[in-house]
């Protein structure tokens, strides 16, 4: 019963979010319902501890440093052990401003998990070649790549129904060597933090890798149909136990906002 006053809680929370009060920004709506749930509320503030700071050289931390490998370890429990609905409207909010994106950005704690040590990106090869090495990361990689990759018979040149397939392989990378990001606060393009202008006669090889993320149009399909789903799925993450109707819950919402008037 507890439980299920929770999620009627979280609910009236993002029907509340839909008003004007976040002018749209559906991060901070991802956002305050991963707190109000309180196992995504846990495994982000363990995520967040861990990856609080800059990961430092030789994998010993100083003061205001942190340990790439536990950060990382805390993401990938996140996503594995955090509710779907909310885990992914975090990873995969839309946003329309640049403050909204650059929030969205920062969200995963780029300068430990996502940055390598300096300021330039290192060649793509070497995180690729770490990452098939890896029974950890192996896997997801390939399982990213089948579950992401165009189908050339299809009429989208993507498999019918393989979006939320594609977006949870891609959230299984987050806490890799490969883990991607959002590459900057003005559009929704992601990558792995690295590039391929040092990577010698194997550019070619290199650009393919990078292109899994920057130039995949059934990625970018699959993100867009969540942005545009996220309310209702959100919803539903939280309606199915109690089975609450949402005209009440309106109802609720209307008489929540009288009392702050």
């Amino acid at each position: 019963m507890a439980y299920c006053m929770e999620s009627a809680l979280l609910l009236l929370l993002l029907l509340l979010g839909s008003a004007s009060f976040t002018d749209g920004n559906r991060c901070v709506d991802a956002a305050e319902a991963c707190t109000a749930d309180e196992r995504c509320q846990q495994l982000r503030s363990e995520y967040v501890a861990r990856c609080l700071g800059r990961a430092a050289p030789g994998g010993r931390p100083g003061l205001g440093d942190c340990v790439r490998s536990r950060c990382r370890r805390a993401l990938r429990r996140f996503f594995a052990r955090g509710p779907p609905a909310l885990t992914h409207a975090l990873l995969f909010c839309g946003c329309e401003g640049p403050a909204c994106a650059e929030r969205r950005r920062q969200t995963f704690a780029p300068a430990c998990a996502f940055s390598g040590q300096g300021s330039v990106p290192p060649s793509c090869l070497e995180p690729l070649e770490r990452c098939e090495r890896s029974r950890l990361c192996r896997p997801r990689l390939l399982a990213f790549q089948a579950s992401c990759a165009p189908a050339p018979g299809s009429r989208a040149r993507c498999p019918e129904e393989g979006g939320p397939r594609c977006l949870r392989a891609y959230a299984g990378l987050v806490g890799t060597v490969v883990t991607p990001n959002y590459l900057d606060n003005v559009s929704a393009r992601v990558a792995p933090w690295c590039g391929c202008e040092a990577s010698g006669n194997r550019r070619e090889e290199c650009e393919a890798f990078r292109k899994l993320f920057t130039r995949n149009p059934c990625l970018d399909g699959a993100i867009q149909a969540f942005d545009s789903l996220q309310p209702s799925v959100l919803q539903d993450q939280t309606a199915g136990c109690c089975f609450l109707r949402v005209s009440w819950l309106y109802a609720l919402a209307a008489l929540a906002l009288q009392a702050l008037l």
